[in-house]
């Protein structure tokens, strides 16, 4: 058990937990900071040249500077400055998800426009020139900080209303453990529901049988764990359970030697609550993939649009029957329609269970035939280039799926999963892979899962960028898809 002094207090403070990852209304708001920084720092730059050019300190220290910088000019060099000072920020940490208090992040700002506005200096003293009023640039260091700490306020404030008066984000908790900090925990999210937590449901003791009835009904978002005298076993079962159903995962502190892997710790007054992650990919890494998906798929519709136009007219050509076919598939444990141009001829999908005594793999649930008698002449050429998987950029657009990410597979492949196999439903389904560079149609479906698993609990912004870079080779040379 845990050792505490002044255990209320630290469980009051402890209780201030961090899922951002997982949930949207402080990933909104972490975004929302980057535009109401701009906007503070161009605010207070702009104060600072009217404070100096106003009457009550013109009137001590007359303007000689109007020829020199113009108001135009100003804009203008504000307009280069900004930028290097939102590098300044999250460089220094201020776009992170989990924020401090507010004098930590006062106290963060005030460091990082100092930072910036002493790097502008050094710029001007190299460039061997000098500002037009050094007047400007006191004011404007001041004003920065203030402007950019009031915005974050205003931020937090607007979050703290949505979150309590709308529950916006509001995470649903199953709290499990029947002990003193236990019930701590239960009365701060109960008193205090602009943390973002509701109280569902607690029970006293560690049965996997309430905690899958308390799943089912009501929805849970979240199970913490608060008594530590669970047994190993226990625990590593529930985290899988929670891992599998796509639950928020906190544990107390004495457990973290069983799952030391992709976890967020939080510390305070010497009292850590620990988050599992199931994969690093949340946050601001989250956001970037996004982006990248987006931009991706716009610039490849765009770039492939007379392909596009080319392969639909073969189509229509060879037989009857749609341009492109919506395909079930599974993502995250949500059904989508997965688009892909048709390579087989109409209405193929209900001859899939005459056929299954054919399938060619017997290692997992996947149905694979090379010389499948339904795929059309076009359509073998299609699936040899893989051109009848570019519409899944349409999905990605959509964000049914992601540029990279494990294969999706069919309803009824994903009811054979096994519990590792689960694991591949974390995050979204993507048109590439690790699995489809490292092998494709070649791998056992357990290889598969292993390289996808990997992925998943290694996930970095290079890492996506050296899969799609290795699809691209493949695409030219690799002709083996059936």
């Amino acid at each position: 058990m845990l050792r505490i002094f002044g255990l209320r207090a630290v469980v009051k403070r402890s209780i201030f937990l961090y899922t951002a990852g997982m949930r949207k209304s402080p990933l909104l708001f972490t975004v929302l900071r980057l535009p109401t920084d701009i906007l503070m720092l161009f605010a207070a730059g702009i104060a600072a040249y009217f404070l100096r050019v106003s009457p009550l300190v013109s009137g001590w220290r007359p303007v000689l500077f109007y020829l020199n910088l113009p108001f135009e000019k100003y804009i203008f060099l504000l307009a280069l400055v900004i930028p290097f000072g939102i590098l300044i920020f999250a460089f220094t940490g201020l776009y992170k998800v989990k924020r401090g208090s507010l004098p930590e992040e006062f106290f963060q700002i005030t460091a990082s426009v100092s930072f910036a506005m002493m790097a502008v200096i050094i710029y001007i003293f190299i460039q061997r020139e000098w500002f037009d009023s050094r007047f400007i640039l006191v004011a404007a260091w001041g004003l920065s900080v203030l402007f950019v700490f009031f915005g974050r306020i205003f931020l937090r404030l607007i979050e703290r209303y949505f979150v309590s008066r709308h529950q916006l984000g509001i995470q649903r908790v199953l709290l499990v453990g029947g002990d003193r900090v236990s019930q701590m925990l239960s009365e701060e999210i109960q008193k205090r529901p602009r943390l973002g937590f509701k109280l569902v449901k607690q029970i006293d003791v560690l049965d996997m049988g309430q905690v899958k009835l308390a799943v089912a009904n009501p929805k849970i978002d979240t199970v913490i764990v608060g008594q530590a005298d669970y047994s190993r076993d226990e625990i590593v079962e529930l985290a899988e359970f929670c891992q599998e159903h796509h639950l928020n995962f906190h544990f107390a502190p004495t457990l973290f030697q069983t799952l030391a892997t992709n976890i967020e710790m939080n510390v305070v007054g010497g009292v850590p609550l620990i988050e599992v992650r199931h994969t690093p990919l949340y946050g601001w890494g989250k956001i970037l993939k996004r982006a990248l998906d987006v931009f991706g798929s716009i610039a490849g519709i765009i770039g492939l649009a007379p392909l596009f136009c080319a392969t639909a007219a073969f189509i229509k050509l060879e037989s009857k029957g749609p341009v492109f076919v919506g395909l079930d598939r599974v993502t995250m444990n949500r059904h989508f329609k997965l688009y892909k141009f048709r390579s087989m001829i109409d209405n193929a999908h209900l001859l899939k269970k005459e056929m299954i005594q054919l399938n060619e793999r017997n290692d997992g649930p996947l149905f694979k035939m090379k010389n499948d008698p339904r795929v059309t002449r076009v359509g073998r050429f299609l699936r040899r280039t893989r051109i009848d998987e570019l519409p899944q950029l349409f999905n990605v657009l959509r964000g049914d799926m992601s540029l990279v990410g494990p294969r999706p597979h069919e309803p009824e492949e994903v009811a054979k999963y096994e519990k590792h196999h689960k694991k591949l439903l974390t995050i979204k389904s993507g048109m590439t892979g690790m699995a489809q560079v490292s092998g494709s149609s070649d791998l056992s479906f357990e290889e598969e899962v292993k390289l996808d698993t990997y992925y998943i609990e290694n996930w970095s912004p290079a890492l996506d960028i050296k899969i799609l870079l290795k699809t691209l080779v493949i695409l030219f040379k690799d002709r083996s898809a059936c």
